[in-house]
């Protein structure tokens, strides 16, 4: 972290390079921690600082190191100077180290990593992020998950940046489903079922309706006449569409509420029936819209009738399609919230959907399509529950927690504990999202439920743990030592690594901004708990000297204190007994 090399340094590097103070800045990193050898805190990439037209430092990189190094001189905050490969290696004062450091995660708390001169140019923006978003009337699909862990992490993380964000439920609660549901609903549905168990029924209303209307001719046109009085305005199926509405609302923020996620807006297909004949209003006065020999309507966003370019936008009954309605979300959001950024979180099997969206806002004129950005990931293979293939998110979050239960209870240290059901749910969300987040969003990855509820190694389970445990050492020694505190008792190795290591948050988080992947985070919050691990069997506090386990026990609130910042942005709650 740039705030420990302090500003009399970087202007001396300043001077030494010619070069204005804030190009600097993003040139010094913390240097990651080695198993091997001691390292040094920062270094200066020579490379970072060579201008793409410049021939000022043309030769090779590591003489350029080595005569930097010479130029530069030791002073209270250095105590060591060394030319490394490309780079320029700077080993701090080691008590200098620790005050500011611990000093500075306490002083910040929360906000720590977050104030870093990284961010300093950083604009606050208004940032709208849709995600989650299930299908209304149907259970919710395992599915969404990704949708919403990722985007909830998107927004946490905006949020704590500073950014004025606002978290958007886009439901699918529209659209020829709620024709093929309707009609279902008067062929097989029963009021009883749907008041006991509204979803269950629900779906397997629409499970029989599909099937049916595979085989039975009437039974699709059937649906697409009820979608019609739907988009038509009919009470008697408006009112029956929004039993449905409401039922499955109900049903999600009951689920929302266990997952630790909440939104500032319920929206939806719907809200914007109305909007999207706008929408094709204008496109046609723009001369955009074509009309088919089928009666569709289409936008040739190629211009030259590039088959793959075609978009569909209206159905030959005049009935909105699925585009036309986020074309004019996009926009009632736009004259809503006025967004500087707004992020859609959804699988990457709607990449080309997004691309032709973006792309009609534009050729419509509204240049703050560029604003609007899609966050694709990969598909989630092989979840099951022990009944077999999972098709619902109930269902992950009862398997979670009864897992979790059976673990604890077969662990030794595990505390008497007042909610152990609500314990062993957080527990196991957290193990849920680390497996998720490890790896980059786009990829697919394998699931296992034996990776996820490992106590050791790379796991939730791992995190929540150091987390308990640390938090438990605070509560057996806080009162005892922390007021007695010497500075020069931290130069182990131990934890002169976890001090290096916590300096680096801030890098971690702005890498996090920029490419807006949770696996920078995740990796380094797992390597801060093994670092944690290693120092809690080495540095004793018990039967050490009082000044000696009061600074050690600072060191490892402060281990707490940014473990728990890590996790809170990933979307998880960390637990203080387990």
């Amino acid at each position: 972290m740039v705030f420990v090399y302090n500003r009399i340094n970087l202007e001396q590097l300043s001077r030494v390079l010619d070069l204005p103070l804030e190009n600097l800045i993003k040139s010094i990193s913390a240097v990651p921690i080695s198993k091997k050898e001691e390292v040094a805190d920062f270094q200066l990439s020579v490379d970072s600082l060579l201008d793409n037209n410049s021939d000022r430092l043309r030769t090779d990189t590591q003489v350029q190191a080595k005569r930097l190094a010479e130029k530069l001189r030791c002073d209270m905050v250095v105590s060591e100077i060394r030319a490394g490969q490309g780079t320029v290696n700077f080993k701090i004062n080691r008590e200098l180290l620790t005050k500011t450091v611990l000093q500075q995660v306490i002083e910040d708390g929360s906000k720590y990593g977050l104030k870093s001169e990284l961010f300093s140019g950083v604009p606050k923006q208004k940032v709208v992020v849709e995600f989650s978003s299930p299908n209304v009337a149907k259970k919710f699909h395992v599915g969404h998950l990704r949708s919403t862990i990722i985007g909830n992490f998107i927004a946490n993380l905006k949020e704590a940046l500073g950014h004025e964000v606002t978290r958007i439920n886009y439901l699918g609660d529209w659209g020829m489903q709620f024709g093929l549901l309707g009609t279902g609903f008067q062929l097989f549905g029963y009021e009883e079922k749907l008041q006991s168990n509204p979803l269950q029924h629900l779906f397997e209303v629409y499970v029989q309706v599909n099937k049916e209307a595979a085989d039975d001719k009437t039974v699709a046109k059937s649906a697409r006449e009820f979608f019609h009085r739907l988009e038509t305005g009919n009470m008697q199926a408006l009112s029956l569409w929004q039993k449905f509405r409401d039922l499955s609302i109900e049903e999600y923020i009951r689920i929302y509420k266990r997952l630790g996620i909440y939104f500032d807006e319920y929206s939806g297909e719907s809200f914007y029936r109305e909007k999207s004949q706008e929408v094709l209003k204008l496109l046609d006065s723009k001369g955009l819209l074509l009309k088919t020999i089928k009666g569709t309507a289409v936008v040739d966003l190629s211009g030259n009738d590039d088959p793959s370019s075609i978009c569909t936008v209206m159905r030959s009954d005049g009935t909105s399609l699925y585009t036309t309605r986020d074309i004019a979300a996009a926009i009632d959001r736009m004259d809503k919230y006025n967004f500087d950024a707004m992020i859609y979180v959804t699988d990457k099997g709607q990449k080309k959907h997004f691309q032709q969206v973006f792309q009609i806002l534009k050729t419509m004129g509204y240049d703050w399509a560029e604003r609007c950005h899609h966050v694709p990931f990969g598909v989630v293979q092989g979840m099951k529950t022990r009944r077999g293939e999972v098709t619902f998110l109930e269902d992950v979050l009862n398997e979670i927690q009864l897992r979790m239960l059976q673990n604890m209870a077969s662990i030794k240290t595990t505390k008497e504990l007042e909610n152990p059901q609500e314990t062993a749910e957080k527990v196991g969300l957290a193990a849920l999202i680390i497996q998720d987040f490890k790896g980059l969003l786009l990829s697919d990855y394998q699931f296992s439920w034996d990776r996820v509820f490992q106590s050791r190694g790379d796991t939730g389970v791992f995190l929540q743990y150091t987390h308990a445990r640390l938090h438990s050492l605070e509560e057996t020694f806080g009162c005892g030592y922390l007021n007695d505190f010497n500075m020069a008792c931290l130069q182990e190795p131990q934890s002169v690594s976890i001090l290096q290591h916590l300096l680096r948050f801030d890098e971690v988080l702005y890498r996090s901004s920029l490419d807006l992947q949770p696996k920078h985070i995740v990796s380094y919050l797992l390597t801060l708990s093994h670092l944690a691990a290693v120092a809690h069997r080495t540095l004793q506090i018990k039967h050490s000297p009082p000044e000696v386990s009061g600074a050690r026990l600072h060191l490892f609130k402060a281990v707490r204190s940014v473990l728990a910042n890590g996790m809170k942005l990933l979307g998880i709650t960390p637990v203080c007994r387990m």
